[in-house]
C-alpha cells in the first residue's frame, strides 16, 4: 500500500465562520487554526496547504478567563534605547480587537513558509457583519470536531 500525499490542485477549500463571543479567546484560536492548517481533513499532508477559510466575527465581544484582560501584556520595541512600549489586553481591545485574535491564531501556526498563505485565509472582524456570505460560509461551533 503506498502513502497518499496531497497535490496542490486536489485541495478543495470551504469557508467556516467562527463567532468568539461564544468561546474563550485559546479555544477560538486552536480551532481556527486547526482549520487554516487543515489538520482535520483525511487529505492533511505536512508540505501541503490544504487548510479552510476562516472568518471570526465578534472580536469586540472576545471572552477570556480570570485575569487576562488586565494582566496580560502585549510588548513591541521600537528598537532605540528604552524603546519598549506595553499593552494590556483591555488597552489592546479598545485600541484594535482584531490583532488580539490574529495575533494568538498567528502563534499557534507553524513557522515555515505556509503560514503567511494561511494567515491570509484568515479574516476577522470586530462584529457580526462581515462580506464574505457569496461564499456561504459554514457556522462552525466550538467543542464539534468536523
Amino acid at each position: 500500500m503506498k502513502t497518499y500525499s496531497a497535490k496542490p490542485e486536489d485541495v478543495t477549500r470551504k469557508w467556516y465562520i467562527l463567532d468568539a463571543s461564544k468561546a474563550p479567546l485559546g479555544r477560538i484560536s486552536t480551532q481556527a487554526a486547526k482549520l487554516l492548517i487543515g489538520k482535520d481533513k483525511p487529505m492533511f499532508t505536512k508540505n501541503i496547504d490544504c487548510g479552510d477559510y476562516v472568518i471570526v466575527i465578534n472580536a469586540a465581544q472576545l471572552v477570556v478567563t480570570g485575569k487576562k484582560m488586565d494582566q496580560k501584556m502585549y510588548y513591541r520595541h521600537s528598537g532605540y534605547p528604552g524603546g519598549l512600549k506595553e499593552l494590556s489586553l483591555s488597552e489592546q481591545m479598545v485600541k484594535d480587537p482584531t490583532k488580539v485574535i490574529y495575533h494568538s491564531i498567528r502563534g499557534m501556526l507553524p513557522v515555515n513558509k505556509l503560514r503567511d498563505e494561511r494567515l491570509n485565509r484568515l479574516k476577522i472582524y470586530s462584529d457580526e457583519q462581515h462580506k464574505h456570505e457569496a461564499q456561504k460560509p459554514e457556522q462552525f461551533s466550538i467543542g464539534e470536531s468536523k
